[in-house]
């Protein structure tokens, strides 16, 4: 098992009989040993950061600026179900300020990820509860990742054809069961009344969320998933009014969107764009047009928060200039969006996080693989303190258990 930040408990104050001193005996009172300058200046530049104040953020208050990242790590059982192990998992890493779950799977035929977690079924929203309680024991804030794989599923996890919104393969391997590599499908072009299910899917899902105590929930839109098929023109052929013109290509966003609204008031909901990742063979030449609606769209409608990936460590397209925070900033200022924040993520460290932050140009930070060695980095953030070595990457998608999962050690209290 993982180590947990200790706390002190409360107790009572002990009145302890002291020896009677004598009357000659003089008290030398002992100065304080002197801080070191370097100490002073460590100590005030971490007491100022930016990064470790409080933000709004939708109907609530994050008590940093913080957010843990979605990781996918493969822990539910074989039936998506959430385990003892991520309720440790999560409990650990409360410290964020916003915490975001892993990918989690809106229907079994979006989630092709063996042993991922879903939130289709009464005992999923069971074992959820218990991990929002565990978060929220914390003072922290839960947000759940709504998911669907799209054309990187495949039918052996799922049990069904896979889907997408033009038939497209992503050429390679994915994962399977037991972690057998396999070529992924051509997935099956989603009909219009088949697209209309999975609107209902997202519902549902938020419905559940909601059942599972999740202050927030964040719609999935990045790293080639489906969402992210729809809007870019690289994975997106259709001739439909879900295909050709960005504001067609939108339209499945949109939606999504509207399906959600009946649950979660959108300044309570978040989304996650990735216009410049590769990941899933994605990358368009019009990107930047096509996500610059897409941001607009978003602080149009209000929603709670923008999650761009921004960072270029996950992989880079290279068919455009990169997609900056400072960018997203500006357009979203165009709009509506007085309250949307905006969240940057991909190898992001303290120093990097707290520079775009005073310079105005994101609200919070995401980090993600610093987090799985360090289940307590906000802690060593406000410390100055050192970090854990990086998990290695057989660390990052396992099934075993407790296992570089939550067995990293924090810090000492």
């Amino acid at each position: 098992m993982g180590c947990c930040v200790s706390t002190k408990g409360k107790s009572g104050a002990v009145d302890v009989m002291q020896p009677e001193r004598k009357k000659e005996e003089k008290v030398v009172p002992v100065p304080p040993a002197p801080v070191p300058e370097e100490k002073k200046k460590d100590t005030a530049e971490t007491a100022s950061l930016m990064l470790l104040t409080p933000t709004k953020l939708g109907d609530f208050t994050a008590k940093n600026r913080l957010a843990l990242a979605p990781l996918t790590r493969g822990r539910a059982t074989e039936d998506s179900v959430p385990t003892d192990v991520m309720v440790e998992y999560y409990k650990q890493r409360s410290n964020a300020g916003l915490v975001i779950t892993e990918a989690t799977g809106i229907s079994k035929q979006g989630l092709g990820w063996w042993r991922a977690p879903g939130i289709w079924s009464d005992e999923q929203v069971a074992g959820w509860q218990q991990v929002t309680q565990a978060i929220h024991d914390e003072d922290s804030l839960a947000c759940m990742q709504l998911w669907h794989m799209g054309r990187q599923a495949h039918s052996d996890v799922t049990g069904e054809p896979i889907v997408a919104p033009s038939p497209i393969a992503v050429p390679g391997e994915v994962t399977t069961v037991n972690h057998v590599k396999k070529p992924y499908e051509v997935p099956e072009e989603l009909t219009v009344e088949k697209i209309k299910r999975i609107q209902e899917d997202y519902k549902r899902a938020a419905e559940n969320a909601k059942r599972a105590g999740f202050d927030m929930i964040e719609v999935h839109s990045a790293n080639g998933y489906l969402l992210d098929e729809f809007l870019q023109s690289v994975t997106n052929k259709r001739t439909d009014e879900y295909g050709g013109s960005v504001e067609n290509r939108l339209r499945m966003l949109r939606e999504v969107l509207d399906a959600v609204e009946s649950v979660f008031p959108l300044r309570n909901v978040g989304v996650r764009l990735s216009p410049n990742g590769a990941f899933g063979a994605m990358g368009s030449e019009d990107n930047v047009e096509t996500f610059s609606a897409a941001i607009k769209l978003l602080g149009e409608r209000g929603v709670g928060y923008v999650h761009l990936m921004d960072g270029l460590g996950f992989g880079f397209h290279e068919k455009t200039e990169p997609f900056t925070l400072a960018m997203a900033r500006d357009i979203l200022k165009g709009t509506k969006a007085e309250e949307t924040v905006l969240m940057g993520n991909v190898g992001y460290t303290k120093e990097t996080a707290e520079a775009r932050l005073q310079a105005g140009e994101a609200d919070m930070i995401a980090f993600g693989r610093p987090y799985i060695s360090n289940p307590d980095l906000a802690v060593r953030f406000a410390k100055n303190a050192p970090l854990n070595e990086d998990a290695p990457y057989e660390a990052w998608w396992s099934s075993h258990g407790a296992k570089m999962y939550t067995d990293y050690p924090a810090m000492q209290a």
